[in-house]
Formats: structure tokens, C-alpha cells, sequence
């Protein structure tokens, strides 16, 4: 490492110092993320100058810093190279890819180069599965990776991918690949913000019950009934000025894109969507948190914030609906799977390490920064829209009388034509999985890991299951976020089961012992059999009491999903541990 790295010009930083003073805590992040882009790390100059403009304890920022792995207190290269190495993109072929940039970067997992210009990262999963195998050049995106084209993505010459959108009807996804995201002009002439100015025109009241006839729920795997909370939220006791709509956009889970396609092809779409509950809640306050790893999600939707507030979208007094105040704050993460969970994510935006809190009580009364909020994931936000700009009578008229409407899927892995789907629910997965070509190469199905790493797998005999909520009910095979992993016959399941259980491991905060330790010993028994063989019973009884345990006593969603797959995979193929 050279000297030249650990000399600090702390005069770099005074232009950020001065735009940040006065600021609350919660602007830790962005202050972090800043301060980082000048000097590649964080420095302890740096941390005791953000620690005394924001009014933060020094072991506070020390203990953001530690938590969020993008976030660096040693010296680091202001360009980082990150590849994936998640599910979909080995399924893809990454391991390839990776042999071939160690190789042309001298580098291994975790170093940075003598001259400081590049730090190298393997990562657990960067949200693009479709475009597997995947990668980051600093902040450009690359998809579709080989092994002869890895000189072309280091320096810089590698085109991003487009976006890969199919099925019928497009009602959320209409839009994407057809308009330009960064054009407000573009989107108003396809339909944009006539939802909301017809809404406005209407009592908050009657959107709510017309949000619960469409019976839209959760589409981040909650499944927590959309109206039911907007209720709880417009009901609770407290001004508009202290009442928050917070967008979780930290979709981290292997196999999961959805909200990464609506946010890059469609960004005004969810500032619209956000926008239009903020006014059914009574919210003035509008918050996005978009996972690290997302930056060109980012980057489109700061352009459009700022083009939707300069046109008077955002703001006061909106469409001339006086009263009507609300505008959208954009908080970027850096790196933590656990910030999916709603309060975790509260604990981020609040510039915080992000640990689940405890509950009761819930958002709706005590959310972001202890006050009422209505938090959602991006697609359940513009599935809504969109039901309210089809009419109720339409959207009943598609999927199922449970399940009404249309969902997104994420089809990834060994399949001809990966991407989102958007279709009416009720499709079997074979039907979903011909729609996508296929499994790729004319090989035999192994089996598909449904709903992300937090799923389940299931197996040939298991396809023609319904895609619906209450079909996923009775089979115990839980949707999710809409993930679909496939996976031909030539696959190692072991292999799988060892990805996932060190996706788990790596991701776990650590606030509780049944998770932190279980997702450890789930993993080194999965390593220790692909190493030396299984010692049979033992060890399937092993799995089976730990995964027990984190399933009913961890603190959170993680932990007691995080044995799903894990145990699903030894009930469908028993010979992997015996």
C-alpha cells in the first residue's frame, strides 16, 4: 500500500462540512458516503469531523462505519471492482469470470492494489441476477460477464445492461424499456401522474377502501394487507408534519431484481406511487433507502426527485390540491441485507447501525423516528398504483378471487430468457417457466428455489403449483419476493445449499444469538459434508434442531427464515447429508 493513501487533506472535506451543518443524525449516511468518495475511506480525521458537525457520538459514527460493509476504515481504493458470486450468477457462470479478473487485476478477495488506484471484493449478491454473471466497476454496472470480455469491463469500455421486462398485461411495468427514465416530459405523455390527480380529487378515505377491495399485500414476502396499514397510519394520532411513507428499496436477497427494474426504467412511477399514499396516510414526509449496491437506481432516482419537485410534483400545495404537502427524501445504503427489515431500515435512515428492533410496537404507530409511518417495497407501492389507475373492476377481473391482479416474478438462472414477468396471478410455475424459454440448453429441470434465498426449493413434481397467495399457503411454498431460481439437471444442490447458508451467515447483524450463531454452525456443517462426507443422522439432526431454533426464537425475519431453503433442499433430495 502506498504512503501516498494514508496523507489526509482534511481541507477536502470543509465544502461537505459546511453543507451538512446543522443537519440531524440522520444525515449520517450521506455525510459517510460523501466523505468516503473523496478520500476511498474514512479516515479518523474524517469520522471525528462528521462525529462533531452532525452532533454524533465518535463511537457511534465508529459503529455505523464497522456495521455497513461498504463502508471502509482502512485505507481503500476510491474505485472498487465488486463481482458476484450469489446463486444466479454462479448458476450463470461466474466462477469464470472471477478466475479471470483475480488473474488480470493481481488481486485477491478483499485486497487492494500497491499503487491504491483499485480495491478488488467478491459480493454475496448485487441485484442483477437476470443480467448474471454480474459485476461493479465503481459505480458502472456490467451483466452477462465472460471470461474474454473481462479487460473490456476494467477499463471501463463495457456496456450496462437494459432491461429485461416480459409478460401480460404490463400494468406496473408498462412503461419500462419504452419511455426514457430520466424524462419527466416522457412520462407524462405515458400516462404518469394522472393516477395521482385523479386521486386527489378524492377522499383519502374511499382510496383506502378502494386499496383494500384490490386486496393488495405486501409483495416483499409480509404479505401484510396494503389498505389495512394505510388505515392504521391515516388513523394514528399525530399531525401530517410527524406521519412518514417510507420506501424500502434495500432489496438485497439473491435471485431478487423486481424493484431494481421499476426504479431504473421507471423511476417517476414509484415517485408518483410514493407520493399518492403519502396523501391517502395524511404524510408529509416521504423517505426511499435504496441498498448500496444499486447505483444507478440511485442516480435516476435523485434526477427524478429533483425534476418531480422542480415541476411542482413534490412539495407544497401539489397538482393545486391545497393542504397537500409531501416531498421524498433519498437515502443510499451501503451494504446490509438486514436493512430489508422495516425497522432495521428505520434504524439506517435514522443514521444508525441497522439492528431489528423489537415489536410490538409497530410502524404504524412508531416507525421512523418513533412516529407513525406506512413502510412498503417498491413494487407493492406501484402495484397499487397501478390497481387504482385500472379500476377496481379490471384488476378483480385478473388472477384468482385471493389473489386478485398481477404480481412480478424474477426468473433467473438456468432458464433461456431471464427477467421480470409481470403476470396475472395464478400461472403454474411450468406455465411461468415456458413463458421464459425454458430450462436453457434443452436439459432437464433439477428443480427451482422459489422466493429467494429466504424460500424454498421445490422440485419437478412440484411446478404445476398455482402461483398464488393462497396455492403458496397450502403448499408451503412461500412467494416472497416473486424469486425464481432454476436449475438444470447438472447442478450440485450441496453446492446451492452452501451459498445460500454463507449468504445467511455473512448477513447476519448479530443483535440476536439464535441467528448469529445458528446461521454459523448451518454453514460449517454444510461445508464440513461437502468436505469430508456426512455423518448421516447426526447431521441431519443437527440442521434440523438448529434450524428449529433460529426459526421460532430469532428476533427478526432473517433468522427465522434463514434454515427455509436449507431444510426444504434435505426433505426433496435426503442423499445431500445422508
Amino acid at each position: 500500500m502506498t504512503d501516498v493513501m494514508n496523507q489526509i487533506d482534511m481541507a477536502l472535506l470543509e465544502p461537505i462540512v459546511k453543507r451538512f451543518e446543522g443537519h440531524r443524525r440522520d444525515a449520517l449516511l450521506p455525510m459517510l458516503h460523501e466523505a468516503q468518495a473523496i478520500y476511498g475511506w474514512l479516515p479518523q480525521a474524517v469520522q471525528e469531523a462528521i462525529s462533531q458537525t452532525l452532533r454524533v457520538p465518535a463511537a457511534d459514527v465508529h459503529g455505523v462505519i464497522e456495521f455497513y460493509t461498504m463502508f471502509y476504515n482502512q485505507p481503500t481504493a476510491k474505485k472498487v471492482i465488486r463481482i458476484c458470486e450469489g446463486s444466479s450468477c454462479h448458476l450463470a457462470g461466474s466462477a469464470a469470470v472471477i478466475e479471470a479478473v483475480e488473474s488480470q487485476l493481481g488481486l485477491e478477495n478483499g485486497q487492494t492494489s500497491a499503487d491504491g488506484s483499485v480495491t478488488y471484493e467478491l459480493v454475496p449478491c448485487l441485484g442483477m441476477c437476470e443480467h448474471g454473471p454480474n459485476a461493479l466497476n465503481g459505480t458502472r454496472t456490467a451483466g452477462q460477464l465472460t471470461a474474454a470480455r473481462v479487460p473490456e469491463f476494467l477499463d471501463g469500455s463495457y456496456p450496462e445492461p437494459g432491461p429485461k421486462v416480459f409478460g401480460s398485461p404490463r400494468l406496473a411495468l408498462g412503461r419500462v424499456g419504452i419511455v426514457d427514465p430520466g424524462s419527466l416530459e416522457d412520462y407524462l405523455a405515458h400516462g404518469g401522474y394522472q393516477g395521482l390527480g385523479k386521486a386527489l380529487e378524492m377522499d383519502p378515505t374511499t382510496l383506502i377502501a378502494s386499496n383494500k377491495t384490490a386486496e393488495i399485500l405486501g409483495r416483499g414476502g409480509a404479505q401484510f394487507p396494503m389498505g389495512v396499514k394505510a388505515e392504521m397510519v391515516r388513523n394514528a394520532p399525530a399531525p401530517a408534519s410527524q406521519k412518514h411513507v417510507v420506501v424500502n428499496a434495500d432489496e438485497s436477497e439473491p435471485g431478487t431484481f423486481k424493484d431494481r427494474t421499476i426504479m431504473e426504467g421507471d423511476p417517476f412511477s414509484l415517485i408518483e406511487a410514493a407520493t399518492l399514499i403519502g396523501y391517502i396516510v395524511g404524510a408529509e414526509n416521504g423517505w426511499i433507502l435504496i441498498r448500496g449496491e444499486y447505483p444507478r437506481s440511485f442516480r435516476r432516482l435523485q434526477a427524478a426527485i429533483a425534476a418531480a419537485r422542480s415541476a411542482g410534483y413534490l412539495g407544497r400545495d401539489i397538482l393545486g390540491r391545497e393542504g397537500f404537502h409531501f416531498d421524498i427524501e433519498l437515502r443510499l445504503g451501503a451494504g446490509a441485507y438486514i436493512c430489508g427489515e422495516e425497522t432495521a431500515l428505520f434504524e439506517a435512515v435514522e443514521g444508525k447501525r441497522g439492528f431489528p428492533r423489537i415489536k410490538p410496537p409497530f410502524p404504524t404507530t412508531h416507525g421512523l423516528f418513533g412516529q407513525p409511518t406506512a413502510i412498503n417495497n417498491v413494487e407493492t407501492l406501484v402495484m397499487a398504483l397501478a390497481a387504482f389507475n385500472a379500476g377496481e373492476e379490471a384488476w378483480n377481473q385478473m388472477g384468482t378471487k385471493q389473489s386478485p391482479g398481477t404480481k412480478l416474478f424474477c426468473v433467473s438462472g438456468h432458464v433461456e430468457q431471464p427477467g421480470t414477468y409481470e403476470v396475472p396471478f395464478g400461472l403454474t410455475i411450468r406455465q411461468l417457466l415456458e413463458m421464459a424459454g425454458g430450462v436453457r440448453g434443452g436439459k432437464q429441470l433439477k428443480g427451482c428455489l422459489v422466493g429467494g434465498a429466504a424460500g424454498v426449493f421445490v422440485n419437478p413434481g412440484m411446478i404445476d403449483m398455482p402461483l398464488t397467495y393462497e396455492d403458496a399457503r397450502a403448499n408451503q411454498v412461500p412467494l416472497g419476493s416473486g424469486a425464481i431460481v432454476v436449475m438444470d439437471e447438472s447442478v450440485d444442490v450441496r453446492e446451492m445449499m452452501i451459498q445460500l447458508a454463507h449468504f445467511f451467515a455473512h448477513e447476519s447483524c448479530g443483535k440476536c444469538f439464535p441467528c448469529q450463531i445458528g446461521t454459523q454452525r448451518q454453514l460449517e456443517i454444510l461445508e464440513r459434508v461437502a468436505a469430508e462426507g456426512s455423518r448421516g443422522a447426526a447431521d441431519l439432526r443437527a440442521l434440523q434442531d438448529i434450524g428449529a431454533t433460529m426459526t421460532q426464537t430469532s428476533l427478526c425475519g432473517l433468522g427465522q427464515t434463514a434454515a427455509s431453503a436449507i431444510m426444504s433442499a434435505v426433505k426433496l433430495w435426503p442423499e445431500l447429508v445422508a
